[in-house]
């Protein structure tokens, strides 16, 4: 398979040419594309439409919906039996089918079959007991087939939906729950990756990606701004980690998101739309629809049109910028796949009495084993431990927070209301502030709980516990206890010692202390003739 990475494609580079030529014409975010008369006002969580600013047109209202790739956590790929690895060398886990080379037939993973199912239970979505395989033709560089095998007629999974939750003005303590609609899940094999080289003007292809299996999830377009799609995609995303059909890491390409973007007038149609390709991160794709909402209605407003074209998000100028224009439709030639029959799926009530369960896939026996998803977690974080719900959500959005919450409420005696202030303000700053994950703290949730029991204690005040924290952050291996008798930060227990200690400072400031109580009362005595005059004056009044 060496030869494979040899492989080069001179004209694959000219797309990324001509986008960046296309693109000098519009100016960078620092230089104002927008005018404040059409600026447009992101939707907030109570949606609605989006202002036309003071020109006193109808408002525009902004559709979103999202197209998302999902890698399958398999070992390995969906129609052979090549390893999944991430950055492994080039073309080193290519097998014969892969680079389709001829007479090489494909064999359904049983793993990724279940993922999908799984998946498809999670979001509420009906499971079709018979889905079809279908090739979808395109020519590209890492596509040696010329064709992906996918589902388009039958999918796996068709019409499910998914909740999540939006802060409000971005007040975490007020919270609306909003749901989007799941046209479809289907099955799907990626492409290899091309690594564009402009300098010598060519394309090289690493078909380590090819064949990896992938789950489509198609999203109506229900959202209005970026901050409802990044919030779908974080719930989706914290789902798939949930049940393990996929990792789901955004920056691995595990994750891969499709924008389509319009905007409209009310009572009017749909507008025509641009998708934002492959966006590789939530903070990305919040800040890729918002720009592209922006640019749609100055485009508009300036009497211009909108083109059905593809763009992708520049992460580093915040824009977007022209791919390829889309308004000649282009012919993917679908058609059954020959060499794949159609996928057979049982439930209870179907499953032949003689049928070897070990060959068949049992949609209810995925269902009864479906893990607890991210909503029930935070239902019964706050039933349990009597937490606020918008720490609940805190807990679950970053990795292994929860448990680490857990397990430090188990080896301490303090409050659990108590133990997540300690973990949200003080561990979790600690954590953004290095860049570190949970799994890599270096203080664990042993250490964190010993800790919180000296303070709950009250063998050292609540600075000292800080100060104790921020050495323990070292990772010198030393305990809280020991941190605290090294730099005597212990609270006095014995009251005759306390008074010793008093009595020495009185004695070594015996004068300056007797001054003080002189002065103290002087102002005393003069207070006490002033409200006496004042009651005399009042009583002559009076008379």
């Amino acid at each position: 398979m060496a030869a494979v990475a040899a492989m080069a494609a001179a004209g694959c580079g000219g797309v990324w040419r001509q986008a960046r030529q296309r693109f000098a014409r519009w100016p960078g975010p620092g230089s104002r594309p927008f005018s404040r008369g059409h600026r447009a006002v992101v939707c907030n969580a109570r949606g609605g439409a989006v202002s036309a600013g003071k020109s006193g047109l109808a408002p525009w209202i902004p559709v979103v919906g999202l197209e998302i790739h999902a890698q399958i956590s398999s070992n390995s790929k969906l129609f052979s039996g090549s390893q999944v690895q991430f950055a492994a060398p080039p073309n080193s886990l290519v097998s014969f089918f892969d680079a389709s080379l001829p007479g090489t037939l494909p064999v359904l993973n049983r793993r990724c079959v279940e993922a999908a199912v799984m998946t498809g239970l999670a979001l509420n979505c009906h499971i079709n007991k018979k889905s079809l395989f279908d090739r979808k033709h395109y020519f590209y560089a890492d596509l040696p087939a010329g064709y992906q095998i996918t589902q388009q007629r039958v999918p796996i999974a068709v019409n499910g939906s998914l909740s999540y939750s939006l802060c409000i003005d971005n007040k975490m303590s007020q919270m609306v729950t909003k749901t989007v609609r799941i046209k479809q899940i289907q099955l799907e094999q990626d492409s290899g990756k091309s690594l564009h080289d402009d300098t010598r003007s060519q394309t090289l292809v690493d078909l380590n990606r090819a064949g990896v299996g992938l789950m489509e999830l198609v999203m109506e377009p229900d959202m209005c701004c970026g901050e409802e799609a990044a919030a779908a995609v974080r719930e989706l995303q914290l789902i798939l980690q949930t049940l393990g059909s996929s990792q789901a890491v955004m920056a691995e390409g595990q994750l891969r998101v499709d924008a389509n973007v319009s905007v409209h007038h009310p009572g009017e149609p749909y507008g025509v739309r641009t998708e934002v390709k492959n966006i590789n991160s939530i903070r990305f794709l919040a800040k890729a629809i918002d720009y592209e909402i922006q640019r749609q209605i100055q485009e508009l407003g300036n009497g211009g049109t909108i083109l059905n074209e593809t763009r992708a998000f520049d992460s580093k100028l915040g824009c977007t910028i022209p791919m390829r224009d889309k308004e000649g439709k282009q012919d993917y030639r679908f058609m059954p796949e020959p060499n794949l029959p159609p996928l057979i799926l049982y439930d209870a009530k179907s499953l032949p009495a003689n049928m070897n369960h070990q060959q068949v896939i049992n949609i209810d026996w995925i269902h009864e084993r479906l893990p607890d998803l991210p909503s029930v977690k935070r239902e019964k974080l706050v039933e349990q431990y009597g937490i606020l719900p918008e720490h609940s959500f805190t807990l679950l959005n970053e990795d292994g927070l929860a448990e680490f919450f857990d397990s430090v409420v188990k080896q301490t005696q303090m409050k659990p209301k108590k133990v997540i202030g300690w973990i949200l303000n003080d561990l979790l700053s600690y954590l953004k502030q290095h860049s570190l994950t949970v799994k890599e703290s270096p203080v664990s949730s042993f250490l964190l709980a010993d800790l919180l029991n000296l303070l709950e204690k009250k063998e050292i005040s609540s600075t000292a516990a800080k100060r104790v924290l921020a050495e323990l952050w070292k990772g010198e291996g030393k305990t809280p206890l020991e941190t605290v008798k090294e730099h005597k930060l212990e609270l006095l227990q014995d009251l005759k010692e306390l008074e010793q200690i008093c009595q020495a400072v009185i004695d070594g400031q015996e004068n300056e202390i007797l001054i003080k109580v002189l002065l103290y009362f002087q102002a005393g005595m003069k207070a006490q003739a002033e409200r006496e005059r004042t009651l005399e004056l009042t009583r002559k009044c009076r008379s």
